[in-house]
């Protein structure tokens, strides 16, 4: 990369003298030559003919004749979703959020890489604990990536990443939380399980630039399965943003000089956000009011920034939102 062609030689011939780029590099007439006697039409047809006819190894697997796909309950790589199981043709509507418990209390910086499932699958996790009771060996854990198409391994590695820092766990490193009504130090997905076991809400505490990095799908899907409704933070990262709306979660945005600690939220209080029940009294960017059981109020900014995110909220997401649109 250091060499000027145009002035430099890159190399020397057998007669002693120097060769240029320009001496070896040929013309397009003479490339248009090659193309013309080596580049046929033989060697397309012959690659290209037998494309559908598979190979022997290919063609020996047994396929099933269904025209839909036969899940298999047993496989710990493909699993079924569950986003559209209980889906009606009509929307929900908007959810407001009653008496939500607080489910993880960030500070600032928290990325996708802190959110989402990556990485290898640790020994102890709730993942590891799944896998091992399908009888997996620990050597054959593999990692999140390999496994994204099973949500119930998704939503066990959402939230933890092993340097995750949680005010509930008052700076403990590491992906724990505080189950709130009994003061349990659990994993985040366990602890996720017995608020929707018992029918309540979560919510997330955040500070600035939430689900900054790259983006990914799971740190909102994950969420989502582990039952989190909304994510008041400081700010967002805009995809990330978009992509909680995209799976239901209401994000809010505390008012500008406002954050948890200065309101003197906890994490420990159970959280009521009042939004109105039809789609079409609900704004981009209105103020919405977020009262807690110890008596505080306060007022966030709504950030459904389009009136397309509020169509995908009233749907409960843009999974269904795009199938019932198909349907119709």
């Amino acid at each position: 990369v250091d060499i000027d062609f145009e002035k430099e030689p890159i190399g020397v011939g057998k007669d002693g003298k120097n060769v240029y780029f320009r001496d070896i590099w040929p013309t397009s007439e003479e490339i248009a030559e090659v193309v013309q006697s080596s580049v046929l039409p033989s060697m397309f047809k012959s690659t290209y003919e037998a494309i559908t006819k598979g190979n022997p190894m290919w063609n020996k697997l047994s396929v099933p004749e269904d025209k839909l796909y036969s899940w298999d309950p047993k496989s710990t790589y493909i699993h079924e979703p569950p986003y559209f199981k209980n889906m009606t043709m009509d929307p929900p509507g908007p959810h407001g959020v009653k008496d939500a418990y607080c489910l993880l209390n960030f500070g600032d910086s928290i990325t996708t890489d802190h959110i989402s499932p990556a990485g290898n699958i640790q020994k102890d996790s709730p993942a590891a604990k799944y896998l091992m009771e399908r009888g997996v060996d620990r050597k054959d854990f593999n990692s999140y990536g390999s496994r994204r198409g099973n949500d119930e391994v998704m939503a066990r590695g959402t939230f933890a990443n092993i340097r995750i820092v949680n005010k509930l766990l008052n700076g403990e490193v590491g992906p724990k939380t505080v189950h709130i009504p009994t003061g349990e130090k659990l994993y985040v997905f366990d602890a996720a399980m017995r608020y929707k076991e018992a029918g309540q809400d979560t919510i997330i505490l955040a500070g600035a630039e939430y689900g900054s990095g790259s983006s990914r799908d799971w740190a909102a899907k994950g969420p989502m399965l582990q039952g989190v409704k909304a994510v008041i933070a400081k700010s967002f990262e805009r995809i990330h943003r978009s992509n909680l709306v995209g799976m239901g979660i209401i994000p809010l945005c505390f008012k500008a000089g406002e954050d948890a600690d200065s309101l003197g939220l906890t994490g420990h209080e159970r959280y009521t956000i009042d939004l109105p029940s039809k789609v079409s009294d609900i704004k981009p960017g209105q103020d919405v009011t977020v009262v807690t059981d110890t008596g505080k109020s306060f007022t966030c900014t709504a950030r459904f920034d389009t009136e397309v995110e509020l169509a995908y909220f009233d749907h409960g997401g843009i999974l269904p939102y795009v199938i019932r649109n198909l349907i119709k």
